[in-house]
């Protein structure tokens, strides 16, 4: 009388939907890599698009000195506020197309003469945050 051996021997259906062969696999492990890398790729496209909003919101305060400088040589005092430059009295040059926002669209904050020097002009944006006393402010 003879036995008959079992087979070691597994085909693919019949081994479906055990759990050591999901963990012992390497199909996780290739999940798991195509996540970190999806996470990857989405912090690298918000920490660009956070760069480009800094660089041009960094071009719109230097438009803005430059208009208030020009402000102060033809009129031959400080500006009062943002919309001066964009409608000023009196005189027909516009020194500004209109009231510039940064590019989370909101207001500059402006002052004329500067804080700390009475011949600069403070310029600068609260940031990403919107908030002046957070540290991203932009100038």
């Amino acid at each position: 009388m003879s036995r008959r051996r079992k087979s070691t021997v597994a085909l693919p259906w019949e081994r479906r939907g055990s759990w050591r062969q999901l963990l012992g696999g390497s199909r996780w492990k290739v999940a798991l890599a195509l996540g970190a890398l999806a996470g990857l790729a989405l912090a690298l496209a918000g920490y660009a698009e956070r760069r480009a909003k800094v660089r041009e919101t960094r071009g719109v305060v230097a438009e803005v000195q430059r208009a208030a400088f020009r402000f102060r040589t033809q009129i031959g005092r400080c500006p009062s506020s943002l919309d001066e430059l964009a409608h000023p009295p009196r005189s027909g040059a516009r020194f500004l197309r209109r009231v510039p926002e940064d590019a989370w669209g909101r207001r500059l904050f402006f002052r004329c003469p500067g804080r700390f020097d009475a011949d600069d002009i403070d310029v600068l944006s609260a940031g990403p945050s919107g908030n002046l006393f957070v540290d991203d402010n932009v100038f």
